[in-house]
């Protein structure tokens, strides 16, 4: 159990930045499993000892249910808004989307129902001396199938959504570690589905026929194993999407560490070309660039993703005006003085290019006209990251009067070079 509630409050802590920064489907599921975290603390001693000071008996037990149904409502929202930006339109989709709209209301209604079925219906009076299970305290009763019934009855549907729409995913993911991830999802939630099946079952046949008490120990056993194993695989199988998340994001924050220098002398040179201009702080201070950068890498409103690409195309913009103010055989130039240093292949169009952006900025202020050559490599988003991180390092490597440098290198003729 400690096991349990420790991985979900890591998944809620690691999600923890979502409140703020992120959308609301990111928030959903951060609800999600703070929501499962306080649920599952109410089943351990020291949730119960905190609660039962409150004077109502067995009201641990209500409080986890009401969370759990939470959890559950927002888990059902998150499922609906991620396969809805897959495919609006299609029939499984729309179907969940029906889904959790009825959840929603649902889920205030059932809340509503099992709390009235447990302060009016259910005989408060009996303690953990007559049993040590909810169940047990409250076998025969009636009110008991009303209020299992509708909380078993809210999971076991949610669960079914999230089991179909995992299971579904799964077949589709072109990823090992995803699929298999996904896969872990979907058999938790179908576990959860048979989870709430058993118990309802369970609880309607001690209703009209009361089972003994080793009989209801061994119910219980058993269906606390079927539900740990539930959330254990749900909760490693959401390791794998959260870890290629997590990589992801912790790949685009170092491109833009890479990129900010460069992406901060361009759009700072060239106007018109930022969304964001980048952060101004006081002069004279050693640690204000520092700081700055920090802001811009860490502190936006954006995810670093968007923000990688914002920067991507920003440089790509500066680059394109600069080619209109540089003189049209610069990168000629620039690409001698690479290859006059040693470099030689790929790295000498790297290097180029890096030389070259730092000598045009010199010019961004000559009138604008024909845009000069100029060569530069990225087929795609991955590959251009790639370059352009490449590009950086050898910008900051670049000395600072590389501008006057290139001046003095005799140009190539342009039938010999390749731009």
């Amino acid at each position: 159990m400690y096991v349990i509630i420790a991985l979900l409050l890591v998944q809620a802590a690691v999600r923890l930045p979502t409140v703020w920064g992120g959308r609301r489907r990111e928030r959903s599921l951060w609800g999600a499993f703070a929501a499962f975290s306080a649920a599952w603390w109410l089943r351990t001693d020291t949730g119960r000892a905190v609660i039962d000071p409150l004077g109502v008996e067995d009201l641990p037990t209500l409080l986890k249910h009401v969370l759990a149904i939470s959890g559950i409502c927002v888990l059902l929202n998150y499922v609906a808004a991620v396969y809805q930006n897959v495919d609006a339109t299609a029939r499984h989709i729309r179907i969940t989307a029906a889904v959790r709209r009825a959840a929603a209301r649902a889920s205030l209604a059932t809340v509503l129902c099992m709390g009235g079925v447990f302060f009016l219906v259910l005989d408060r009076s009996k303690t953990a001396a007559d049993s040590l299970y909810f169940v047990g305290r409250h076998v025969g009763e009636p009110g008991l199938l009303f209020y299992l019934g509708g909380f078993n009855a809210y999971v076991a549907a949610a669960a079914s959504v999230c089991a179909y729409q995992w299971g579904r995913a799964a077949r589709l993911a072109r990823r090992r570690s995803l699929r298999t991830g996904l896969a872990m999802m979907a058999s938790g939630m179908a576990l959860m589905v048979l989870y709430a099946v058993v118990r309802t079952a369970y609880v309607a046949v001690i209703t009209i026929r009361p089972a003994t008490a080793a009989v209801g120990g061994v119910q219980e056993h058993v269906t606390d194993t079927v539900m740990y194993a539930a959330t254990l695989l749900w909760l490693l199988g959401s390791i794998a999407p959260a870890s290629h998340a997590l990589v992801t994001r912790a790949h685009a924050y170092r491109a833009l560490a890479v990129l900010h220098p460069l992406w901060r002398d361009l759009v700072s040179t060239v106007d018109g070309v930022a969304l964001h201009r980048p952060s101004q702080l006081p002069s004279g201070r050693r640690t204000a660039a520092l700081v700055g950068a920090v802001r811009d890498v860490l502190f936006q409103d954006t995810t670093p993703q968007i923000r990688l690409g914002r920067y991507v195309t920003e440089i790509r913009d500066a680059t394109r005006e600069l080619r209109r103010r540089a003189s049209d055989d610069l990168f000629q130039r620039a690409r001698r003085l690479a290859e006059a240093e040693g470099h030689t292949g790929e790295e000498a169009e790297v290097v180029a290019e890096a030389y070259w952006l730092k000598a045009a900025l010199a010019a961004a202020d000559a009138s604008a006209g024909a845009p000069g050559a100029f060569h530069t490599c990225g087929t795609d988003f991955a590959s251009e990251v790639a370059w352009l991180c490449r590009v950086a390092r050898a910008y900051r490597r670049a000395a600072p009067r590389t501008g006057a440098i290139l001046e003095a290198v005799t140009p190539v003729p342009a039938a010999n070079t390749k731009v």
